[in-house]
């Protein structure tokens, strides 16, 4: 072939190349421009009327199925991923709940992508609890005493729901009715929780078991393999410890943390 038609398709063969990058650019800014639009907040609630959504919370775009809204409150600085659903009740109903919230989100609770939290009875997630993806926490569950009806159409068992603030729920981990998690409670990824979990415990398996607890004279029982690592103050060594971008807490603006103790609410003007 002639250098002169070598040169020609290998222009048309960069101009191809560059309208392909070209597009994908243009596609992945235009999806970020619709999460930031579509997201869920405080001040850009959309059509879910939440009984409480504080200052700070985001549920990212798009959300899973929602509703039940009223009965479902949720604290300050929160993250919901996306696909998350949060219903109350078996199905949207115009149905009275009562006064009190059936959902309640403490501040600061990271909630996994393709979550789900579906109540019948009361629902509480403590303060900085951390879900995994795909964590179910549910205070419903099927019953089954008839043998003549379908199960789908017998009236589910309910019983409340508490997980203690500071938790940590793995991914795959399901939380059943009735149980009750303490403070800065583990939980393995892939286990499924029922009963009461202690203060400061490990629980994996199905059904969960504590594999580890902590205690004041004790210590970790069994003791753990590694020491957990510190985490780096501002003047630690990085890839730019004396600059912005050092690491550590103290690093961060303090509207861009989760942990904020000392940050107050603003006030309207």
């Amino acid at each position: 072939m002639p250098e002169n038609k070598n040169v020609f398709f290998s222009l048309l063969s960069g101009a191809a190349a560059w309208r392909r990058r070209a597009t994908t650019r243009l596609v992945h800014r235009a999806w970020r421009r619709v999460q930031n639009a579509g997201a869920v907040t405080a001040e850009r609630p959309g059509l879910l009327r939440f009984g409480r959504i504080g200052w700070g919370t985001r549920l990212a775009f798009p959300q899973g199925t929602v509703f039940g809204e009223p009965w479902i409150h949720l604290g300050a600085c929160c993250i919901i991923g996306e696909q998350v659903t949060l219903t109350v009740g078996l199905a949207p109903a115009d149905l009275d709940y009562g006064p009190d919230p059936v959902i309640r989100i403490g501040d600061g609770v990271v909630i996994g992508r393709d979550s789900h939290i579906v109540a019948l009875a009361p629902i509480v997630i403590g303060d900085k609890v951390y879900c995994g993806p795909n964590v179910y926490v549910t205070s419903t569950n099927h019953s089954y005493e008839d043998p003549d009806q379908a199960i789908g159409e017998q009236w589910p068992h309910a019983a409340p729901v508490e997980i203690g603030a500071g938790s940590w729920l793995g991914v795959d981990s399901v939380v059943l009715p009735g149980a009750r998690l303490g403070r800065n409670v583990v939980v393995a990824a892939g286990s499924v929780v029922r009963g009461e979990v202690p203060d400061h415990a490990v629980v994996a398996g199905a059904p969960a078991r504590i594999v580890r607890r902590w205690a004041p004279d004790t210590g970790w029982q069994p003791p753990l393999r590694t020491p957990g690592p510190a985490a780096p103050g501002p003047s630690a060594p990085g890839p730019s410890a004396s600059g912005p971008s050092a690491s550590g807490p103290d690093s961060v603006p303090p509207e861009q943390r989760l942990d904020l103790p000392g940050l107050e609410t603003p006030t309207a003007t």
